[in-house]
């Protein structure tokens, strides 16, 4: 956790951001045509009322801007080495290193700041690394000319870092300031329509060696211009977000090396270098962005970058509207805008903030731990909607989004750490929706602090895991407190449908469960076994939960398999579950991630007693009894999350109401836990068994 001292407005990043975000609903809709298309997608499943209010949700949510900064480090975690809390750092990376009094960093987005290097020069370290790679592309020799198209921040960075590597550097820009300044720093700068000349004239007709990219254009300009100042055989490197229909005949004739820059280097995008802190070996990777942040500091460090001469403005954070309204009214010349923080460190950190004074108190009042978009777009709208139900506080791993979330849903206070919600008097419930690794000990701790407990699904990733949550729920309901995990398709309009139909049946039901599940990144963190728990544990509990539902009993033994390949090297969302239950009914979840999106989700078949049903991705069910077809419809999709919020309000009202039983949670956990360890057995499982996994 850092304490800002100082943090770089990237100019051309921030002032695009900046303009979409001012835009109306048409013009964002104009800026991003791929999002409209999973919207129309959405209004399909949800129904246009239902769409809009998730959309107009989103856009509601605040986004922070920046993600370049220096500091000094206020705490440290317990699995970070190399750095200890008083270091000056500097810090990299988008929704990390924010416009923020304090923020928090992982490990490989953080480097230390040689002594005597200046934290207002170290915050330029993002878009130093950016340069560097875009350099490292370019791979440039000592003596060869290289262009530079677009001079701003980035295009600064780079022309010094290019004569700092022994190249004649020919910069070009629209701006004559720019162009002033790239002079200063050792460029033969000019005006766009003498470029050609220029780099006529400096090459003796041969061509520049390679061209470095870093305007910020929808234009196709630049790399047609790239293409005709380069030489046979060069190499054009796109660093800034251009238009890019080559023009073919100049990249043919010349045989020009086209590439693109990644931002920062090696370990961008990777979740398990940014967020993991798993590091590339040095042997294999030289350069990873943060060995790059590492290389941009220790250029400052010796003088061969000097980003005093790129600073035109320097502000105190309580000016941040202004340097915005600067950048985007253009009212006076400007390149690099830096803000600085100044209040004492101590008097940052508060990690409560009261929101709404004298909010009402109700008979629920729930903490929410954890409010991501399923939270508030799916479960949220049905409590905030309840006369009975206040929201007493929110808390989210991001200040600035409890905080906003917090204000529209008028709580009394804001956190950022979850102990300070289980402190809280007043609460007597929470929603935990936070990722699935810290159910288990979110719920443990909640029970323990005398709350009702709703938790998203699933309940826990481990087996030891539920046999803590086991325990603490013993002692809470003694108490009379709640626990409910979202498994909310039992609540479904269908799934009671189904349900009612086969009621006073003789004879056990033989269910089939297939599910398009559609394809998860393997980055993702759903994917990664100790965040996610992989989506058998994270996702396959709805659809055991269901078939306990229809048929009345809980699981009883479980088997599975998957198939033994896959070019994403992920196998187990992929599978089939087999399963019997305790009334003697047999289910089997076809869980494919392998499918076309456009076919419906969830397809689940139940047959006995003569009589059969289809329950067709929570639209349509068909029910088939005494010879005839009936069918029920909604016009849109019901999974149940209404009256799921309800019931579990209502029995924290009145506590005769029943919940599901927490041998029906139990079961469909372990179910979940055992068939995923199945995947790698190819055992078959008993579930009812509590201290540990046997073989039947």
């Amino acid at each position: 956790m850092v304490a800002n001292h100082f943090s770089l407005i990237s100019a051309g990043t921030e002032k695009a951001s900046a303009n979409v975000a001012r835009k109306n609903l048409v013009g964002k809709a104009m800026e991003r045509p791929d999002l409209v298309q999973k919207v129309l997608g959405q209004v399909k499943k949800k129904g246009l009322i239902e769409t809009a209010k998730m959309v107009f949700s989103r856009l509601d949510t605040p986004v922070a801007p920046g993600y370049s900064s220096a500091g000094i480090v206020l705490e440290v975690g317990r699995e970070v080495e190399g750095f200890k809390v008083g270091d000056r750092v500097a810090c990299a990376g988008q929704n990390y290193a924010s416009h923020a009094e304090v923020v928090f960093i992982p490990k490989n987005l953080c480097v230390k700041v040689p002594e005597g290097v200046d934290l207002q020069d170290a915050s330029y370290v993002a878009l130093g690394a950016i340069a560097i790679q875009g350099i490292r592309q370019a791979e440039p020799q000592l003596g060869e000319v290289v262009g530079v198209i677009g001079l701003g921040l980035l295009g600064q960075l780079t022309v010094q870092m290019l004569a700092a590597n022994g190249c004649t550097v020919i910069g070009t820009d629209i701006d004559p300031g720019k162009l002033e300044i790239a002079r200063k720093c050792g460029a033969i700068a000019v005006a766009p329509e003498q470029v050609a000349e220029t780099a006529t004239g400096t090459t003796g007709g041969q061509g520049v060696d390679a061209v470095i990219i870093t305007a910020s254009t929808k234009d196709d300009g630049p790399v047609t211009t790239a293409a005709e100042i380069c030489r046979k055989r060069g190499r054009v490197i796109v660093v800034g977000a251009v238009g890019m229909n080559l023009p073919r005949e100049p990249f043919y004739m010349k045989e020009i090396d086209f590439r693109l820059s990644t931002s920062y280097g090696p370990g961008r995008y990777d979740p398990g270098y940014e967020e993991g802190g798993k590091d590339y070996p040095l042997a294999y990777v030289r350069w990873t962005e943060q060995r790059n942040m590492q290389a941009f500091l220790e250029l400052i460090k010796t003088g061969r970058i000097d980003t005093r001469v790129l600073t035109t403005h320097s502000l105190p954070i309580e000016r941040a509207a202004e340097a915005y309204d600067l950048i985007l009214e253009n009212r006076e010349p400007y390149l690099g805008i830096t803000l600085a923080y100044d209040r004492p460190s101590e008097v940052r950190t508060a990690r409560r903030v009261e929101v709404a004074k004298g909010a009402a108190t109700k008979a629920v009042r729930v903490g929410l731990i954890g409010a991501g978009n399923h939270v508030s777009d799916m479960l949220l709208p049905h409590l905030v909607k309840r006369a009975d139900v206040t929201i007493r506080a929110v808390c989210t791993g991001t200040g600035m989004k409890a905080k906003a979330l917090a204000a529209k849903v008028g709580a009394a206070f804001c956190a950022n750490d979850y102990s300070e919600v289980l402190a809280d008097s007043e609460v007597n419930a929470v929603l935990i929706g936070t990722r699935h690794n810290t159910h288990g000990q979110m719920v443990v701790a909640a029970l323990n602090a005398g709350k009702h407990v709703f938790v998203e699904k699933p309940l826990c990733l481990t087996e030891a895991e539920l046999e803590e949550v086991l325990a603490a729920y013993g002692a809470a309901a003694a108490k009379g407190q709640q626990l409910m995990v979202g498994f909310n398709r039992r609540y479904s309009a269908h799934a009671l449908k189904v349900k009612e139909l086969f009621s006073g049946r003789m004879n056990p039901l033989v269910m089939n469960y297939r599910v398009n599940a559609g394809e998860i990144d393997g980055k993702h963190w759903v994917q990664d076994r100790s965040v996610g728990g992989g989506r058998i544990i994270g996702e396959g509990c709805h659809f055991v939960d269901l078939m306990q539902f229809v048929c009345g009993g809980t699981a009883s033994t479980v088997s599975s398999v998957s198939i033994a390949r896959h070019d994403s090297g992920i196998t187990n969302d992929q599978a089939i579950i087999s399963l019997e239950f305790k009334d003697g009914s047999i289910g089997s979840l076809v869980y494919a991630a392998g499918g076309d999106p456009s076919m419906p989700k969830e397809r689940l078949e139940v047959i006995g007693s003569g009589r059969s049903a289809v329950l067709g991705d929570f639209t349509l069910t068909e029910m088939y009894a005494g010879g005839r077809r009936e069918t029920f419809k909604t016009s849109k999709q019901d999974k149940g999350f209404g009256l799921e919020m309800d019931l579990f309000c209502d029995a924290i009202i009145d506590g005769k109401i029943e919940l599901p039983g927490i041998d029906e949670i139990e079961a469909v956990s372990r179910a979940c836990i055992l068939a995923d360890q199945a995947l790698i057995t190819g055992e078959r499982y008993a579930v009812d068994v509590t201290s540990q996994p046997v073989r039947v």
